[in-house]
């Protein structure tokens, strides 16, 4: 184990760090368990310990079974004393998730739009969290944070620098919600959001280098490279709904044209489906499922297509990191049977033997809430590191 010298308020804050991320992850232990698996003496166990329980992150259950003296005292994550708040804003809707400390579920919200004007969404936003509030226990922290995922590109400062498919560039989300909330907002993109939701609690807890692809309205991709988030340069890492697999393609709302998400998005399967039933109606995901579902070949076979250019800009991935696992997510994960079969086919076909070797390609386990809770684990892991109270006004 190594030993961290020097400043001995870093070093304290860095082992009670240790203590309270070992007894959330592995409790009920006591206190002669904690010492033996992170190499600190009793002492220091014990003294940590009692800082967590005034806190009160920590409580003692009761006694353990004894292993030849007294039997000990077995302390556990009192995943109660906070709440926080995660919000999946996608293109026409607004999935809001209020979470204790542990990610587990206790209210949510969901609300679809179609005017995408940031002052109308932005509206929409608060009074989803304001619903999800009005749900929350007592505790002794209350809300710690919010989190909210957003189909664009996001800087260090929480503003949303470009957000093709809602039309939206410069906007000071977490600027504007800390000023209606008070607590402390992380905004972040979607896809890395959807990634970090499936790695802790998803498809991806056993792989540590994971390509999450969250295929939605439009497409966006998390990378987990050596089991950490990897977010590029200034951040902006993910973008691979923007890769260009047609030179001479059809303009994207990016700017670019030719983009994957032209090809292999839930908007481009509803305008092909729009193209194939001559229809004003609009036609939806959840419609053309139950279409497939019932056999009609033109539907069946839309999938198939949307599922090869998928596949396509998939092996483009592989091929490039080499990942363990790619994890389909977001709204088309629920089309998983008619998509799958050209999804590996093109794999099969096209992805280099020595990349396909390894690879697993699985669908989202958290269905639509991959990216509503990994930024709620954003926000827990924050205030926890941070080891600080946080007050609220509401």
């Amino acid at each position: 184990m190594t030993r961290v010298t020097g400043n001995p308020h870093l070093i304290k804050k860095i082992n009670k760090s240790l203590v309270l991320d070992m007894i959330k992850s592995q409790g009920p232990l006591s206190r002669a368990d904690v010492a033996q698996r992170s190499g600190l003496n009793k002492g220091t166990v014990s003294s940590l310990v009692k800082e967590l329980i005034d806190e009160e992150l920590v409580y003692e259950i009761g006694q353990g079974e004894s292993s030849g003296g007294r039997r000990p005292v077995l302390l556990l994550f009192n995943e109660k004393a906070g709440y926080s708040i995660g919000i999946d804003l996608g293109v026409h809707y607004i999935l809001g998730v209020l979470t204790d400390l542990q990610g587990n579920v206790v209210q949510e919200k969901r609300v679809t739009f179609h005017n995408k004007e940031y002052q109308a969404v932005l509206a929409l936003i608060k009074e989803t969290i304001h619903d999800l509030l009005s749900h929350m226990p007592d505790s002794r922290y209350g809300l710690i944070g919010i989190g909210i995922g957003v189909p664009g590109i996001v800087d260090k400062a929480g503003t949303v620098l470009f957000a093709p498919n809602l039309s939206w560039k410069d906007v000071p989300l977490k600027q504007e919600i800390e000023a209606a909330f008070h607590v402390p907002v992380i905004i972040d993109n979607e896809a890395n959001a959807g990634a970090y939701g499936e790695k802790r609690l998803g498809a991806g807890q056993e792989f540590r280098n994971i390509i999450y692809v969250s295929a939605g309205i439009g497409i966006g991709v998390g990378l987990v490279l050596n089991g950490e988030l990897y977010r590029g340069t200034s951040g902006f890492s993910g973008e691979s709904g923007h890769m260009t697999i047609e030179v001479d393609g059809p303009p994207c709302r990016c700017g670019s044209i030719g983009c994957w998400e032209l090809y292999a998005s839930e908007q481009a399967l509803l305008e092909g489906a729009q193209s194939l039933f001559a229809t004003e109606e609009t036609v939806s995901l959840e419609t053309l499922l139950d279409l497939a579902e019932k056999q009609y070949q033109e539907v069946v076979q839309l999938f198939h297509r949307i599922g090869r250019y998928l596949g396509i800009g998939i092996n483009n991935l592989v091929n490039t990191f080499n990942p363990q696992q790619v994890i389909i997510g977001n709204r088309l994960s629920m089309a998983k049977q008619w998509i799958e079969p050209a999804i590996q086919q093109v794999i099969a076909s096209h992805t280099l033997p020595f990349h396909r070797a390894n690879l697993n390609i699985h669908f989202s386990k958290l269905s639509l809430y991959s990216t509503a809770l990994g930024i709620s684990f954003f926000v827990i892991e924050d205030f926890l590191k941070k080891g600080e109270k946080v007050e609220v006004f509401l």
